[in-house]
């Protein structure tokens, strides 16, 4: 069989969990999702900025307690590239589950509406599993993403 066939199972939430396609987090909930995480967190302007310039989001909710447990959103031109972002999942027995869960939807949705794109994801390590189970290839031919934390230059008196 190709290899562009073979795609999948459609992962399924564990008990107890749902996904929110329509329901934008607050920025509290996430800065709680990804301190969790021990991810860095960001200021509320900062979520604002980003969620108005996201596509879309998608969220895990745990339904006994309403938290939000697992998260991702995307960007793109429209034209040649997606970049997901924010990927997260709180740690625990369902943690690879629910990452499974975000990336292949997130992917059922890109290839829908933006076929052809290429993908980057911006992701923590403990992810890896769920990346590759939905077909990434980490890293591919060497290729680094970098990143340079922009600083403004002092001033001289």
């Amino acid at each position: 069989m190709l290899p562009f066939f073979q795609q999948p199972v459609v992962p399924r939430l564990p008990s107890g969990y749902v996904l929110e396609t329509t329901a934008v987090p607050t920025a509290a909930a996430l800065n709680h999702l990804l301190a969790s995480c021990e991810e860095s967190t960001h200021p509320e302007q900062h979520w604002e900025r980003a969620l108005e310039s996201s596509l879309w989001q998608l969220s895990i909710i745990e339904e006994s307690s309403g938290e939000l447990v697992g998260f991702v959103r995307a960007t793109s031109d429209l034209a040649l590239n997606a970049n997901l972002w924010n990927l997260s999942a709180r740690p625990g027995p369902d943690q690879q589950q629910l990452f499974t869960v975000l990336v292949h939807r997130a992917l059922h949705i890109l290839r829908r509406d933006l076929p052809g794109c290429s993908l980057s994801v911006s992701a923590p390590s403990i992810a890896i599993a769920a990346l590759e189970t939905n077909g990434f290839v980490i890293d591919p031919g060497g290729i680094r993403a970098m990143g340079l934390q922009l600083k403004s230059p002092k001033t001289s008196e």
